[in-house]
């Protein structure tokens, strides 16, 4: 730089000393932005002799003939190194700025990821690679009171020991080895230390490694807190849940004894009944005692089908075989609804349990009967499509809207609007789930508000299919 000075001013455009001594003097202020304040020193000593020589009087020696001259080299070099200093520590505190603003974005970044975990131990499986992805290290490791892992980012970390950690930990003050290239620092919440944070492979500042401590302490406990509130809001749930079956179980046993204690009462204390009359009462107690028989039974089966203790006893039958016998089973429920069925001739024989699709397909039955209103039709279909035989229950019912869809198979579940109006114990639904999965198909459903339901249950053709 100082020779292409020299040689601009000796040769292309001569200038007088001021001149020279500003360019100079720019040139020192562009080595101390770019490169530091040793080079800019170096710079401005080099210039200084270069203005002496070349452009000074007598020119072509080191010698100064005018005192004044001296006045003017000194107070050129002073201000060159002033002005090297000055642009040295705003190129500093410039990059120092860059560096806390980047070392913000990667805390933010880090804070960000911290919230996406649900529970400690993913948290604190989690956190090392966080560290590691967020601030453009090597490793990092993590230990927390009441653990007895590490915590690590990769398997072969041997710098970042579980001693080294628990020692920070203990004195509650960050370290860091510049030597080995780590740092580490304590997981502070607080005034209380819960455990240690190291990282290698690049150091971070004090201010930072304080920092990720604190995060990290706060990330835990906050997932903590949302455990804890979780775990309480299913306490609270299952509580519900638990009062809600026992209540709706109990009122479903309970309907058919009182019906049959009643009718056995008036049978034992009234003489004069007619024959009718005395028919009736039995009648009563005979179907009651059926209904009683059959909610006892899906208790069993609900309780055999949690335990995959249900065997099935499969052999080929025709579809319609099962959905009359369902009808016959059904009638009473289903006499004010007319059904309508749609089953081809030539609809294959498959490999099901009779009594179990029986079973599932009554419960859909019934289920559209008792919530359609009265005198609104039924339609049963069965077809092949894509190596299945799907056969659907559609009804003309309230319909479910989209929240509970998701729900209605699950045990026990019963429909907000319809739970206090229809008898059931929600158990159903969730035993022909299970029926038609052990089977090898599944079960869903379509519907629109206002305007019904389809239920659609599938078995698999090519694997039961008869020869």
């Amino acid at each position: 730089m100082v020779t292409v000075i020299v040689a601009f001013y000796r040769h292309t455009a001569p200038g007088n000393p001021t001149t020279v001594a500003l360019t100079f003097l720019l040139a020192v202020l562009v080595v101390s932005a770019t490169w530091g304040l040793l080079y800019a020193v170096f710079l401005a000593i080099i210039a200084t002799l270069a203005l002496n020589f070349f452009f000074l009087p007598p020119v072509g020696t080191f010698t100064i003939a005018d005192s004044q001259n001296w006045i003017a080299l000194v107070v050129f070099l002073a201000t060159a190194i002033i002005a090297s200093q000055l642009s040295e520590r705003a190129r500093r505190e410039t990059l120092q700025a860059t560096q806390r603003r980047k070392e913000i974005e990667r805390l933010y970044t880090f804070s960000q990821r911290l919230l996406t975990t649900e529970n400690v131990p993913e948290l604190l499986n989690a956190v090392p690679k966080y560290v590691v992805e967020c601030f453009g290290i090597r490793t990092a490791a993590v230990f927390v009171i009441g653990r007895t892992d590490i915590y690590r980012s990769g398997p072969d970390i041997h710098t970042l020991d579980i001693e080294k950690l628990k020692s920070v930990m203990a004195r509650g003050e960050p370290a860091i080895n510049t030597g080995a290239d780590t740092s580490l620092a304590p997981i502070r919440l607080g005034v209380q230390s819960v455990g240690a944070i190291g990282v290698s492979g690049g150091l971070l500042s004090l201010e930072t490694l304080e920092a990720l401590g604190t995060l990290i302490a706060i990330a835990i406990e906050h997932t903590r807190a949302i455990e804890k509130l979780g775990k309480a809001e299913a306490s609270r749930e299952n509580e519900k849940l638990r009062s809600a079956i026992l209540d709706s179980v109990t009122h479903e046993f309970r309907t058919p004894l009182t019906s049959i204690k009643a009718s056995v009462t008036t049978l034992l204390t009234t003489n004069e009944l007619d024959a009718p009359e005395h028919r009736e009462l039995l009648t009563v107690i005979d179907e009651e005692s059926d209904r009683l028989n059959r909610l006892v039974g899906e208790a069993a089966l609900m309780a055999q089908l949690d335990a995959n203790q249900v065997e099935l006893h499969l052999h080929p039958q025709h579809i319609r075989t099962a959905i009359e016998r369902a009808l016959e089973e059904s009638k009473q429920t289903l006499a004010a609804h007319p059904v309508k069925i749609d089953v081809p001739g030539n609809s294959p024989p498959i490999w099901i349990d009779r009594e179990r699709i029986t079973d599932v397909l009554r419960q859909l039955l019934e289920n559209a009967a008792k919530y359609s209103p009265s005198e609104s039709p039924i339609h049963v279909s069965a077809e092949s499509r894509d190596g299945e035989l799907v056969v659907s229950v559609a009804d003309h019912g309230p319909g479910i809207d989209d929240f509970e869809q998701a729900l209605i198979f699950d045990k026990f579940y019963r429909g907000k609007s319809e739970r206090y109006r229809v008898q059931g114990t929600g158990m159903g639904l969730a035993i022909a789930k299970a029926i038609i999965e052990a089977h090898g198909g599944s079960i869903g459903l379509v519907s629109q508000l206002g305007h019904g339901s389809v239920f659609h249950f599938t078995l698999p053709l090519q694997s039961f299919t008869t020869e």
